[in-house]
């Protein structure tokens, strides 16, 4: 079993170790409770442009791109991203070269400097990612799920925000944000691979302890109110339709998640799946088609995404409706159950043999609950999965009224595919 050593600092601030003596690299993650969900309208994609900040200059490494060069002639590989509820910001380097790359990786956390001529030129290149994802169907048509699903609240908002809003933050906007949210109790700072813990656990006290201590504001509670099928449809000249079909499932502390995890493996988990067996190689309309199961805080999504030759998606569409409806009708047969948590199990596995996985499953796990479970505990859990309670939490999800169905294609009206949309 890996060992995993949680500390709490003075400060509320969590740091979490997990020593790997035989890893050649080693992991530094600091993770905040700071995502689009915590936004107002007026600030939406501000999470994602601090975060963009935070590499264009610090009190110590003032000029921008210098964080960067250091981090590079490390040998080092690191990036940062933006989620709906957290954010995160890592450097991956051989396991010798750990204490450089955890007082980089804090210097840009704890001292971004936010130059108002660097927050100029990084609107361009916001507003430039916001057109490359708006120029990639296959991402930008769960953008266009969310807000279907969830309306004008945050977790209907797009996490790289609105241009009109980009163009006028300010500094004064990242300097309140930062004040309120990036504190000592909403940050995890994660370490992986190969390390001595006792020094590391020195320097990440050293370094974060001066964070400061307040007191947490919670996002606001995301709620749902269907009562029909929904349909949206966005008009563009592809080569391809990209759809989305799926419905509010529920939080990540909900016990029925195994089982969804399982359930969505079994439809579009891999080459051997029930949808990819019927819509690629059956029907030969797509070249992907995947089921996910998204588990938030306070609420949750279960889907089933695809990109479609146009003159199949009719077909397509249905196909999808007819396997959600078998799986919600008719218990999973012992053969084929095994083979999905087989498979399952051995991707999770497989999935935590770097620094890098083992850093974001661990401080993923933390940042959302608070909670740490080990890879066999979850295995554990998966196996224990009965293919009664995957038909149990099918029945509690596909239901009619709340189905949801978002595509870009060409389509400038919903009706043909919202009339297909029953189960």
């Amino acid at each position: 079993m890996q060992q995993v050593k949680k500390v709490r600092l003075r400060n509320g601030l969590r740091v979490i170790l997990i020593p790997t003596s035989h890893s050649l690299s080693a992991t530094a993650l600091v993770l905040v409770e700071a995502g689009s969900e915590y936004e107002t309208k007026r600030i939406n994609g501000l999470s994602h442009f601090l975060e963009h900040m935070c590499f264009k200059g610090t009190a110590k490494r003032p000029k921008a791109g210098q964080i960067a060069a250091e981090l590079e002639a490390l040998g080092a590989e690191s990036n940062a991203f933006t989620d709906r509820e957290d954010t995160g910001y890592w450097a991956k380097v051989r396991s010798d070269k750990l204490p450089e790359i955890l007082e980089l990786v804090g210097d840009l956390y704890l001292n971004p400097i936010f130059d108002p001529e660097e927050i100029d030129k990084e609107r361009g290149v916001i507003i430039e990612e916001i057109n490359l994802y708006e120029d990639t169907p296959s991402r930008r048509v769960h953008d266009i799920f969310s807000s279907l699903m969830y309306g004008d609240q945050p977790a209907g908002w797009d996490i790289g925000g609105r241009k009109e809003v980009i163009r006028k933050l300010t500094r004064d906007d990242f300097l309140a944000y930062r004040a309120a949210r990036y504190i000592a109790p909403s940050t995890v700072v994660v370490v992986a691979g190969g390390f001595d813990v006792r020094k590391t656990l020195g320097a990440a006290s050293k370094l974060f302890g001066a964070l400061p201590r307040k007191k947490k504001t919670a996002k606001l509670r995301t709620r749902l109110h269907q009562k029909r099928p929904g349909v949206r449809v966005h008009f563009k000249e592809s080569d391809q339709s990209h759809l989305v079909i799926g419905m509010k499932a529920f939080s990540v502390f909900d016990k029925r998640r195994y089982a969804l995890q399982l359930l969505a493996h079994t439809l579009g988990g891999g080459m051997s799946s029930r949808l990819f067996r019927k819509v690629r190689e059956e029907l030969g309309a797509a070249y992907y088609v995947r089921a996910h199961a998204e588990l938030l805080l306070d609420h949750g999504s279960f889907s089933v995404s695809s990109g479609i030759n146009h003159t199949k998606v009719n077909v397509v569409v249905l196909a999808i409706l007819a396997e959600l409806r078998r799986v919600r009708d008719e218990l999973i047969g012992p053969q084929e159950l095994k083979k999905v948590k087989d498979h399952f199990i051995g991707g999770f596995l497989l999935g935590l043999e770097t620094s890098d996985s083992l850093a974001g499953f661990y401080g993923g796990q933390e940042i959302l609950t608070g909670k740490l479970s080990s890879p066999e505990s979850i295995i554990s859990k998966l196996n224990a999965v009965t293919a009664s309670e995957i038909r149990s939490v099918a029945r509690s999800l596909i239901v009619p009224s709340q189905l949801n169905l978002a595509a870009i294609g060409p389509y400038r009206k919903e009706g043909r595919l919202r009339k297909m949309l029953k189960l």
